[in-house]
Protein backbone atom coordinates (compact mmCIF):
# COMPACT_ATOMS: atom_id res chain seq x y z
CA UNK A 1 0.00 0.00 0.00
CA UNK A 2 2.67 2.57 0.88
CA UNK A 3 4.77 1.76 -2.17
CA UNK A 4 1.56 2.31 -4.34
CA UNK A 5 1.40 5.66 -2.60
CA UNK A 6 4.85 7.02 -3.03
CA UNK A 7 4.64 5.82 -6.03
CA UNK A 8 1.23 7.75 -6.74
CA UNK A 9 2.83 10.84 -5.11
CA UNK A 10 5.85 10.50 -7.82
CA UNK A 11 3.75 10.61 -10.54
CA UNK A 12 1.63 13.57 -9.63
CA UNK A 13 4.72 15.46 -9.15
CA UNK A 14 6.22 14.67 -12.35
CA UNK A 15 3.37 15.67 -13.92
CA UNK A 16 3.14 18.80 -12.39
CA UNK A 17 6.49 19.63 -13.02
CA UNK A 18 6.03 18.68 -17.07
CA UNK A 19 3.08 20.93 -16.57
CA UNK A 20 5.49 23.67 -16.72
CA UNK A 21 7.46 22.64 -19.65
CA UNK A 22 6.59 22.47 -23.44
CA UNK A 23 8.45 21.58 -25.98
CA UNK A 24 8.28 24.69 -28.26
CA UNK A 25 4.74 25.36 -26.95
CA UNK A 26 3.09 27.38 -24.33
CA UNK A 27 4.54 30.03 -22.86
CA UNK A 28 8.29 29.04 -24.37
CA UNK A 29 6.39 29.03 -28.08
CA UNK A 30 5.73 32.86 -27.42
CA UNK A 31 9.53 34.07 -27.01
CA UNK A 32 12.47 33.81 -29.54
CA UNK A 33 13.34 30.24 -30.09
CA UNK A 34 16.68 29.59 -28.80
CA UNK A 35 19.89 30.32 -30.80
CA UNK A 36 17.85 31.98 -33.73
CA UNK A 37 19.73 35.20 -35.07
CA UNK A 38 17.61 37.97 -35.86
CA UNK A 39 18.20 40.40 -38.53
CA UNK A 40 16.50 43.52 -39.95
CA UNK A 41 14.22 43.12 -43.39
CA UNK A 42 12.76 46.36 -44.50
CA UNK A 43 10.30 45.84 -47.44
CA UNK A 44 9.45 48.50 -49.64
CA UNK A 45 6.15 48.91 -50.66
CA UNK A 46 3.95 51.94 -52.26
CA UNK A 47 3.52 52.61 -48.72
CA UNK A 48 6.75 53.58 -47.70
CA UNK A 49 9.62 51.34 -46.44
CA UNK A 50 8.24 48.92 -43.37
CA UNK A 51 10.80 47.53 -41.08
CA UNK A 52 10.04 44.50 -39.43
CA UNK A 53 12.84 42.71 -36.82
CA UNK A 54 13.06 38.90 -37.20
CA UNK A 55 14.38 35.66 -36.17
CA UNK A 56 16.29 34.07 -39.22
CA UNK A 57 15.37 30.02 -39.73
CA UNK A 58 18.69 28.94 -41.55
CA UNK A 59 19.00 25.13 -41.20
CA UNK A 60 16.27 22.22 -42.26
CA UNK A 61 15.33 21.83 -38.77
CA UNK A 62 14.58 25.66 -38.15
CA UNK A 63 12.87 25.94 -41.13
CA UNK A 64 10.90 23.12 -40.68
CA UNK A 65 9.57 24.63 -37.01
CA UNK A 66 9.49 28.51 -37.95
CA UNK A 67 6.53 29.96 -36.20
CA UNK A 68 4.78 27.08 -35.14
CA UNK A 69 3.45 27.19 -31.14
CA UNK A 70 3.54 31.10 -31.79
CA UNK A 71 0.83 33.28 -30.21
CA UNK A 72 2.26 36.36 -29.57
CA UNK A 73 4.20 37.45 -32.57
CA UNK A 74 4.81 40.91 -32.71
CA UNK A 75 3.94 44.07 -35.67
CA UNK A 76 7.49 44.29 -36.89
CA UNK A 77 8.15 40.88 -35.72
CA UNK A 78 8.27 37.28 -37.59
CA UNK A 79 10.59 34.88 -39.39
CA UNK A 80 12.84 35.41 -42.58
CA UNK A 81 13.84 31.73 -44.12
CA UNK A 82 17.16 32.52 -45.65
CA UNK A 83 18.32 30.92 -47.99
CA UNK A 84 15.52 29.21 -48.82
CA UNK A 85 15.95 25.90 -48.92
CA UNK A 86 18.23 25.15 -46.19
CA UNK A 87 22.09 25.55 -47.19
CA UNK A 88 21.42 27.15 -50.34
CA UNK A 89 20.96 25.79 -53.85
CA UNK A 90 18.88 26.96 -56.18
CA UNK A 91 15.82 28.02 -56.19
CA UNK A 92 12.70 26.25 -55.56
CA UNK A 93 9.12 26.55 -55.45
CA UNK A 94 8.57 26.65 -51.20
CA UNK A 95 4.88 24.78 -49.97
CA UNK A 96 4.58 25.96 -46.56
CA UNK A 97 2.01 24.72 -44.17
CA UNK A 98 0.33 25.60 -40.57
CA UNK A 99 0.67 22.66 -38.92
CA UNK A 100 0.90 23.73 -35.11
CA UNK A 101 0.62 27.40 -35.70
CA UNK A 102 -1.90 28.76 -33.84
CA UNK A 103 -1.79 32.43 -34.99
CA UNK A 104 -2.91 33.28 -38.61
CA UNK A 105 0.52 34.45 -40.74
CA UNK A 106 1.08 36.50 -43.75
CA UNK A 107 3.64 34.78 -46.24
CA UNK A 108 6.02 36.65 -48.53
CA UNK A 109 7.47 34.25 -50.89
CA UNK A 110 10.76 36.43 -52.26
CA UNK A 111 12.03 35.78 -55.88
CA UNK A 112 16.03 35.64 -56.05
CA UNK A 113 16.37 39.41 -56.75
CA UNK A 114 14.40 40.10 -54.26
CA UNK A 115 11.04 40.83 -55.00
CA UNK A 116 7.78 39.52 -53.21
CA UNK A 117 6.83 36.48 -56.07
CA UNK A 118 3.59 35.51 -53.95
CA UNK A 119 1.66 36.99 -51.56
CA UNK A 120 -0.70 34.79 -49.08
CA UNK A 121 -2.31 36.62 -46.50
CA UNK A 122 -3.64 35.69 -43.52
CA UNK A 123 -3.17 32.06 -43.20
CA UNK A 124 -5.26 29.68 -40.96
CA UNK A 125 -4.07 28.73 -37.97
CA UNK A 126 -3.48 24.75 -37.71
CA UNK A 127 -4.74 23.79 -41.43
CA UNK A 128 -2.15 21.07 -42.85
CA UNK A 129 -3.68 22.53 -46.49
CA UNK A 130 -0.10 23.34 -48.28
CA UNK A 131 0.33 27.32 -48.81
CA UNK A 132 2.66 27.26 -52.65
CA UNK A 133 4.72 29.95 -53.76
CA UNK A 134 3.77 29.21 -57.66
CA UNK A 135 7.14 29.65 -58.35
CA UNK A 136 11.15 29.22 -57.49
CA UNK A 137 11.94 31.11 -54.42
CA UNK A 138 15.28 31.91 -52.25
CA UNK A 139 13.64 33.12 -49.72
CA UNK A 140 9.96 33.59 -47.36
CA UNK A 141 9.06 35.69 -44.72
CA UNK A 142 6.71 35.17 -42.43
CA UNK A 143 4.86 38.26 -40.82
CA UNK A 144 1.76 38.35 -38.05
CA UNK A 145 -1.20 37.90 -40.42
CA UNK A 146 -3.07 41.05 -41.43
CA UNK A 147 0.42 43.08 -41.31
CA UNK A 148 0.40 43.18 -44.93
CA UNK A 149 -2.53 44.59 -45.70
CA UNK A 150 -2.20 47.35 -43.22
CA UNK A 151 1.21 48.30 -44.40
CA UNK A 152 0.14 48.34 -48.43
CA UNK A 153 3.22 45.09 -48.85
CA UNK A 154 1.72 43.35 -52.26
CA UNK A 155 3.48 40.88 -54.92
CA UNK A 156 5.97 42.92 -56.69
CA UNK A 157 7.89 44.56 -53.70
CA UNK A 158 11.25 44.59 -52.59
CA UNK A 159 12.74 42.73 -49.90
CA UNK A 160 15.87 43.69 -48.23
CA UNK A 161 18.24 42.00 -45.12
CA UNK A 162 21.79 41.80 -44.36
CA UNK A 163 23.30 38.34 -44.88
CA UNK A 164 23.12 35.87 -42.02
CA UNK A 165 26.00 33.64 -41.60
CA UNK A 166 25.44 30.16 -42.26
CA UNK A 167 25.07 27.57 -39.08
Amino acid sequence: MIKKSVQAMLVAAAMSLCGACTSNGGEAGNSAAAGLVRTEVTVESAGGTHRFNVEVARTAKEQADGLMYRTNIPADGGMLFAPYPAGGGAPKVASFWMRNTPSPLDILFIRPDGTVATLVENTIPFSETPVASREPVSAVLEIRGGRAAELGIAEGDKVQWKDVPAK
